[in-house]
């Protein structure tokens, strides 16, 4: 195909060239996100159905619409219209098996774990992490832990806030667990389960473009940003990385997606196995020790 086609989704609706460079430009400008040549099709197909939902009649005035929104909230529908939110418990098992380990040993003088799920979804990756922690550190030790959870789509964080999940999302979910961090629905919530409030509240959401500077000032023992660098080109990435690795104290670890790669990005972090990285360096010391 050259640069003149056009793309069709299901119903008719047709992206033309010029219309997927002004999506694709504003996706990068205010997103990071990186829509390369061969993803028209993928465009009209996704954004088509926000069309048809909105009532609008050609991929311009739905673009006209979104920059016009002054509450941004038609920027946050297209990025999760671009993005897949895809995500389960205790995905990417080996993740949690390095953190627990840490908990115990290499942190274990640390009174307070600071960590990050730092692309969060709808709340199952730091649920994961609470869940974890609460195992690996067990009552009576005096030791805790704060999560912060952000994401860019305020849809998906106001579903992890519920904190309400179908049964089938804990198949991974070991029974122990199960009974000890969850409630089960009766009634018309039959068949979902709810997170505890010990570990609901030990998570914090928060909105945040990653490609925008970080408010937080503290420092994390452990950053979890896994399966969104795929969505970035090489210059993102590497302003993401370097920055996430400014925020992690010395020793700590960022883990990203096993599918994911930081080959050909320059940072500080030693590789220590397949998407697991740590910070040898420190950028300043936060967080209480015992």
């Amino acid at each position: 195909m050259g640069n003149d086609a056009t793309y069709s989704d299901a119903t008719g609706l047709t992206l033309k060239p010029g219309e997927f460079r002004q999506i694709s430009d504003l996706a990068y400008e205010r997103f990071g996100l990186d829509l390369k040549r061969g993803k028209e099709a993928l465009v009209a197909a996704r954004l088509g159905k926000r069309l048809r939902q909105r009532g609008f009649q050609s991929f311009s005035d739905y673009y006209k619409h979104v920059v016009s929104d002054a509450s941004g909230e038609a920027l946050v529908e297209l990025i999760d219209s671009l993005t897949t939110n895809h995500t389960s418990f205790l995905r990417e098992h080996v993740h949690f098996e390095v953190l627990a380990r840490a908990a115990r040993e290499e942190f274990a003088k640390i009174r307070t774990l600071e960590i990050w799920s730092a692309a969060c979804s709808s709340g199952e990756e730091p649920y994961s992490i609470a869940m974890c922690l609460g195992d690996a550190l067990g009552g009576g030790s005096g030791r805790n832990f704060r999560i912060l959870a952000t994401d860019i789509s305020t849809r998906v964080l106001s579903l992890a806030q519920r904190a309400v999940y179908p049964a089938e999302r804990f198949r991974e979910l070991p029974e122990a667990w199960r009974r000890a961090y969850l409630l089960r629905g009766e009634g018309e919530c039959r068949g979902f389960y709810k997170m505890k409030r010990d570990i609901a509240q030990a998570v914090e959401f928060k909105r945040l473009n990653l490609i925008e500077p970080f408010p937080h000032q503290r420092l994390f023992h452990v950053i979890f940003c896994r399966n969104v660098m795929m969505y970035f080109d090489k210059p993102t990435q590497q302003d993401i990385v370097q920055r996430l690795s400014r925020s992690l104290e010395a020793g700590g670890y960022l883990f990203v997606g096993h599918s994911e790669s930081l080959t050909g990005v320059e940072h500080d972090l030693k590789y220590v196995q397949p998407a697991v990285y740590r910070q040898e360096k420190s950028h300043g010391t936060r967080g209480s020790r015992t």
